[in-house]
């Protein structure tokens, strides 16, 4: 595969802390690529919480993640904790993209570069939405 980059938007990000659990551990001893996308899970629920929101809703709608690109820069072991980084961007017409850096606060080192790809979705409709004019007002 041809490497992406990704490049970390400029501006002030949500920040989180997130410790490393042992059931977070894999076989090598480090923490596991599927638990990376359990704890962006979780940086993200906190982000929509602190502003309010959910991922049922957002201005009304909901959202849902279609597409993940994860880079992983340096290991993490336990027990260490995360400082999460997640900054909002690349908002369109249905959706945007959210970055995330996390750093091993016992290591000091960068542990993984991530995006997620966030589309607005009405669940009571089953279909994609339109982005909502608040959430665009804030984040474009």
């Amino acid at each position: 595969m041809a490497r992406m980059g990704i490049a970390i938007p400029e501006g002030t990000p949500f920040q989180c802390r997130i410790p490393v659990r042992i059931t977070d551990i894999n076989y090598g001893g480090h923490l596991g690529n599927d638990s990376y996308l359990s704890i962006l899970h979780d940086v993200r629920v906190r982000w929509l919480n602190a502003l309010g929101y959910s991922e049922l809703d957002i201005e009304g709608v909901g959202m849902v993640m279609n597409e993940a690109l994860l880079q992983y820069k340096s290991e993490v072991f336990y027990p260490d904790t995360l400082l999460c980084s997640l900054f909002v961007d690349n908002v369109t017409r249905v959706g945007f993209d959210l970055v995330y850096v996390l750093e091993s606060e016992q290591r000091g080192k960068r542990a993984l570069i991530a995006k997620t790809g966030q589309v607005f979705y009405d669940y009571h409709k089953k279909k994609v939405a339109r982005t909502p004019a608040l959430f665009r007002e804030r984040f474009a």
